[in-house]
């Protein structure tokens, strides 16, 4: 019982352990920790249940592709490769947009990631498809004891924001917030404008657990995915691939292998028909002054194959 009143405590914060505890190399998925991912997936069923509304599946759209772009933006091109800057109230702007993609914590995100540049498709990579299963690589590793926790070494630059480090430990609260604010926003709509036909369940499966589990597949299919599938441009030690299809869902992530070839640059497209929604997207917050020194890939590396 102790155990298992851990792994609940753990669903509301995620402490890291002791540097000697077997969590931090146990590849085990305790299945009861990993009860609020699975119980999000299985409630998309329950949009049979709850039916469906414009309303509904239109608010799903938008926060979907809203947190696909900051997973992309913020986690992915800020946290992780520090492609650009900003000042620091909009770096947290950026974590909590980020952090409502319930993928965890920036500085879990950014640590992964940037160990995963280290040892690209190498035995100790996480969610390399060439190491391990599909399966694993897709959703496993996410689930695995060990990948719950972060290096703080990788990451020296971020862990000096106390903000970030209260993000990374409750990492459940920006999504629960999130969760709640669709179904409180549903039952308003159900009561004051009904002929919009939706309601608070409605609002909360389909705006948060149907937009949710569709942003998580979309965004681990490059880990999974584009180190399988697609055209290697540039010869790069690990198996990355550029791959068309999924750079339009992930709105740019999937030129994988134009951005193992030059990890620092914002933009992942490197040329015009490439295209890259989130460094346009990036282009226009510079234009306003909230990020500058957005970084791009110099000519000798665009041309060297």
């Amino acid at each position: 019982m102790k155990k298992i009143l851990q792994s609940i405590l753990q669903w509301f914060e995620n402490k890291q352990p002791p540097a000697d505890s077997h969590l931090l190399t146990s590849n085990h998925i305790d299945v009861i920790r990993a009860m609020p991912f699975i119980l999000v997936n299985l409630s998309c069923l329950l949009v049979f249940v709850v039916g469906w509304s414009w309303t509904a599946v239109i608010t799903a759209l938008v926060l979907c592709y809203v947190r696909v772009f900051a997973i992309g933006a913020f986690y992915h091109r800020f946290f992780a490769h520090r492609a650009f800057k900003t000042n620091r109230f909009w770096q947290f702007i950026f974590a909590l947009l980020g952090n409502s993609a319930a993928q965890r914590g920036p500085l879990w995100w950014a640590t992964h990631h940037r160990r995963h540049h280290a040892v690209a498709d190498q035995p100790a990579d996480a969610h390399s498809p060439v190491q391990h299963s599909f399966f694993w690589s897709h959703i496993g590793w996410f689930l695995a004891q060990k990948n719950y926790y972060y290096n703080p070494k990788y990451v020296s630059d971020l862990t000096k924001f106390p903000e970030l480090v209260f993000l990374d430990r409750y990492d459940s609260l920006v999504p629960i917030v999130l969760g709640l604010t669709l179904f409180g926003t549903g039952v308003l709509l159900h009561y004051f404008a009904p002929q919009l036909h939706t309601n608070g369940m409605q609002m909360f499966i389909w705006g948060f657990c149907v937009s949710t589990v569709l942003l998580f597949h979309v965004t681990v299919s490059i880990n999974s995915i584009s180190h399988r599938f697609g055209r290697r441009k540039y010869n790069t030690k690990d198996n990355s691939r550029n791959n068309f299809i999924l750079a339009l869902l992930t709105w740019g992530e999937g030129w994988h292998n134009n951005h193992h070839h030059y990890p620092a640059s914002a933009n992942q497209g490197f040329r015009f028909w490439e295209i890259d929604i989130t460094y346009y997207l990036l282009c226009v917050l510079q234009s306003v002054g909230i990020i500058w020194d957005v970084k791009k890939v110099p000519r000798e590396v665009l041309e060297a194959h």
